[in-house]
């Protein structure tokens, strides 16, 4: 995974669609994603608003354990 870091000046920056778009495999992310959400990171809730997209099989997964009761 690439790590790519910004100084953030406090000035709202237009980026190229292409520049701010990264094809990552979800095992890359998933560990990072699951530790970041486990220990309530800050900087997860600065992308709660994002949209991501997704397989639709993954969708259907996800969706299917949201709904799944705690112990289940």
């Amino acid at each position: 995974m690439q790590h790519r870091l910004r100084i953030f000046t406090g000035e709202e920056e237009t980026l190229e669609q292409n520049d701010s778009l990264v094809n990552v495999r979800f095992g890359e992310i998933a560990d990072a994603l699951a530790e970041a959400v486990y220990y309530r990171r800050t900087w997860i809730s600065d992308f709660s608003e994002d949209e991501v997209k997704i397989p639709s099989d993954l969708y259907a997964i996800l969706s299917a354990y949201s709904h799944l009761r705690p112990g289940a």
